[in-house]
């Protein structure tokens, strides 16, 4: 169900100074909500030079390098996926998905120079799925939807009357399989596409699921990926003469496609090289692989594209694992030992680290970091702790990474053991080292949230952009001056808080029922298998699975904040009210076809709303925010309006005029307090929930 430098040393003195910078220009005071944007602290510190100097954010990376804070959700960003300069113009189109489930997509124009609020131009609306953002052969820019590719002038008074569509029905959110089984939402509809050389078009038409697997023992090959309309496969579409394809008129019959390669889970990641296709490659893919509840299992790929040959998908995984449900079928026929003795498959190039989820490959070519030059770059945007990251490759003549024999290592934020080695299940395995170009970006509360990178490109002054989908950010890398700050700390719910918090429920009768019943009912019924089992083993007690379930839950990043359900995303999540998909999938279905499933919902949030003993008591309304404060008086944090806190002690013993509340992991803490069994706010702020 993952399917999931400060300018001043403290906080409080940053925004003291911010304040005072603010009156000396006779401007009015900003209040502290107002120097955080999109869930980042912001400082006064930039990142840039002239009209391209934005707030720097604190993210881990590589020295000599800095981020940049463009845009974000106060300029109405809503899930951005993909960004491309207009060619010429310091100008970029970007393409905004509005959320999973939706169609109201949209492609954006971006002036990085407007006013903070006023940077975005609605070109296109109405869209549905809109992710690929590719600029032509002729210079001129190409989207996609999930079933189109078009192209379409960005400066135009009227974009949509510049519209020409030159790809149509491709597989989309809603598909019939070749068993006549109907999906009104595919598992990877998204439609990435890039153009060679010589003006071929190359689209990914990612797999309608995770697996292929429906049932077991499996005789059969996955259909869906099989015949000449594949799925999991990329497709090859080949201008006429002059290498530009023409707009199809209503009556025109779709273009003719071929299909290039299979067994490609879903590729979102695609980077030509000027060497290619001489090196008998067409371009590398990074690779979405299956979904396993392993966290180092199974990894992530890059691969050469060869056309004709297979990659694997569903029946092998990593560099020549089969896939064991997949045992039947690789007996005999066309995928007889396919993954080990079989000349149609060709296994990864190199490994990716495992759950990364690369969303955007490039390769870097810019006067602005000469060290990058020729270099791949990857952008992973898994929430695991094994993503959040972008990685940089050197490349040989031919534009591929270079392999080193094993052990070769990868970081994993906020582990205990921050290191480990590219393994599959022959032991550990050769792979392309890299560098960090982003490295931590894991949360840390009251500095940054957790990032996503996804769409990535270079602008002609050599800068690097990239849009961030969890946060709703368009990012700006450039040169740093100086040492690079050290690396935030990890913030995560330590293992003895989490076993506090399970002895809570398991002491209220009520709250253990209602665990029970959401471990029945919802987990078990309908999450199991979609991105991980929750630790569930086979034979396991009752009791013993409600508490498995519940401490996989209380050790998701923000899933649950004990005694504001609302606050989780385990609350929006369930119900639908993020830019991320709904989970479980299907689930916007569920509470008019599945009885009681609505009491679900509710009990997941009673759950949460009840696991901590104590007076459950709102922020009082006033002023935007509240402070409240550790044992030793450190200023901790600011807590909204209206936000619910647990309080343990109404009248704090140590702590006169303060009330005592227990908020674990706490998304307001401010990164100077650590988060312990209690914070203390002024009694006069708090007011008891109606």
């Amino acid at each position: 169900m993952n399917c999931f430098t400060f300018c001043c040393e403290r906080p409080s003195l940053r925004l003291f100074a911010v304040a005072v910078v603010g009156v000396l220009l006779g401007l009015a005071p900003a209040s502290s909500e107002s120097l955080r944007r999109s869930g980042y602290a912001i400082g006064t510190e930039s990142c840039g030079s002239g009209d391209l100097a934005f707030p720097r954010l604190q993210i881990d990376m590589k020295a000599g390098f800095c981020a940049g804070l463009v845009a974000s959700e106060e300029d109405h960003l809503k899930f951005p996926r993909s960004i491309v300069q207009v060619p010429g113009r310091d100008l970029f189109v970007v393409a905004d998905m509005g959320g999973w489930g939706h169609t109201d997509g949209r492609l954006l124009l971006l002036d990085p120079h407007a006013p903070l609020g006023q940077r975005f131009k609605e070109l296109l609306t109405g869209l549905e799925y809109p992710f690929g953002l590719v600029i032509g052969p002729d210079k001129k820019p190409y989207a996609s939807t999930a079933e189109t590719i078009f192209r379409f002038d960005p400066l135009a008074d009227n974009p949509r009357g510049t519209v020409e569509t030159i790809i149509r029905h491709l597989p989309g959110r809603r598909i019939t399989l070749p068993d006549g089984t109907r999906l009104d939402e595919s598992a990877h509809p998204l439609k990435q596409f890039v153009f060679d050389r010589d003006g071929r078009l190359f689209v990914n038409v990612g797999s309608h699921s995770d697996d292929c697997i429906t049932r077991a023992p499996i005789t059969r090959p996955c259909a869906a990926a099989e015949g000449a309309s594949a799925m999991a496969a990329i497709w090859l579409f080949t201008p006429p003469s002059g290498g530009v394809f023409p707009a199809l008129k209503p009556n025109d019959p779709d273009p003719p496609h071929a299909v290039y390669a299979r067994g490609l889970r879903n590729s979102m990641a695609l980077a030509l090289h000027p060497n290619f296709p001489d090196a008998g490659y067409a371009f590398l893919q990074g690779e979405n692989g299956r979904d396993l509840p392993d966290i180092f299992k199974p990894n992530e790929e890059i691969n050469a594209i060869e056309q004709g040959r297979h990659y694997g998908w569903p029946y092998c995984y990593d560099l020549s694992t089969p896939s064991p449900e997949f045992r039947i079928v690789l007996q005999s026929g066309a995928y007889k030992s396919l993954c080990t003795a079989n000349a149609l498959y060709k296994p990864p190039f190199s490994l990716l680290p495992p759950h990364g989820a690369p969303l955007a490959m490039l390769y870097y070519h810019g006067a602005k970091f000469p060290e990058l030059e020729g270099k791949l770059l990857v952008g992973l945007h898994g929430y695991r702790p094994t993503g959040s990251r972008v990685l940089v490759y050197d490349v040989d003549d031919h534009g591929f990474p270079k392999p080193s024999p094993a052990p070769v290592r990868y970081h994993v934020s906020c582990a205990a053991d921050p290191t480990h080695s590219f393994q599959t299940d022959a032991g550990e395995a050769a792979a392309a080292p890299f560098e960090e170009l982003i490295a931590g970006w894991h949360r840390v509360n009251g500095a940054r949230p957790q990032g996503a990178p996804v769409g990535m490109t270079v602008a002609e002054d050599g800068a690097i952009w990239l849009v961030e989908d969890k946060n709703q950010t368009v990012i700006r890398i450039d040169r740093a001056a100086g040492d690079p700050p050290a690396p935030l700390p990890c913030d995560t719910r330590s293992q003895a808080m989490i076993d506090q918090l399970a002895a809570f429920v398991t002491r209220d009768a009520q709250n253990s029922i209602r665990l029970t019943t959401l471990r029945k009912g919802l987990v078990e019924k309908h999450c199991l298998g979609c991105h991980s089992d929750f630790g569930l083993k086979a034979g396991q007690p009752d009791a013993e699975k409600d508490a498995t379930v519940l401490r996989f839950m209380l050790a998701q990043d923000g899933w649950i904040y004990p005694g504001d359900p609302d606050a989780g995303r385990l609350h929006t999540r369930l119900r639908g009210l993020g830019a991320e998909k709904l989970m479980p999938p299907g689930g916007e279905s569920l509470p008019k076809t599945e009885p009681g499933y609505a009491r679900l919902v509710d009990t997941a949030d009673l759950l949460a709303a009840r696991m901590v003993p104590g007076t459950r008591m709102r922020i009082k309304a006033g002023p935007p925010q509240r402070k409240f404060f550790g044992k030793t008086n450190k200023e901790c944090g600011e807590i909204p309006a209206a936000k619910v806190v647990v309080v343990t002690q109404r009248s704090a013993v140590d702590k006169p005029g303060f009330s005592r509340f227990f908020r674990p992991a706490d998304p307001y803490l401010n990164g100077e307090c650590t988060d312990d069994d209690g914070y203390y706010i002024r009694q006069e702020f708090l007011v008891p929930v109606q």
